[in-house]
């Protein structure tokens, strides 16, 4: 499986992945749809990909918390339509101890955010739609 999905997401499938006897710690983190952006209301997001590009990113990614951490790691991102509560991100972190996972679960998303091309377009409440600018 790829870490860009159209589907929704696993949660419980993510933390299976990772999951491993000499695992003593699991960090997840998921990133949901709210309903506002900068006090607008909000109805639904799409997110979009150049999906070579970014399932080439994740890995290296993984790769990059692998090497750093004695981790192992799982994440996915949605693209498509998503409303209201769905989740549109997740990771999932395990290692023998909860320090490498905290840190580890935090550089996955952070970095996720930062490097991978994944962009989002916004449907507000009063029918404008905007892309929203990655940050």
């Amino acid at each position: 499986m790829g870490y860009l999905v159209e589907q929704p997401l696993e949660l419980d499938g993510l933390a299976t992945e990772v999951s491993a006897p000499e695992c003593g710690a699991l960090c997840t983190f998921v990133g949901l749809v709210r309903n506002h952006h900068e006090g607008r209301a909000v109805v639904r997001l799409e997110y979009s990909a150049y999906v070579p590009m970014a399932e080439a990113e994740c890995m290296a990614i993984v790769s990059e918390a692998t090497a750093q951490w004695p981790v192992r790691v799982a994440m996915r991102h949605r693209i498509g339509t998503l409303v209201i509560g769905d989740a549109a991100v997740a990771v999932a972190v395990a290692s023998a101890h909860r320090a490498a996972a905290f840190e580890a679960c935090r550089f996955v998303i952070e970095e996720l955010k930062r490097r991978v091309p994944i962009w989002k377009k916004e449907f507000f409440q009063d029918g404008t739609v905007e892309w929203v600018e990655p940050r």
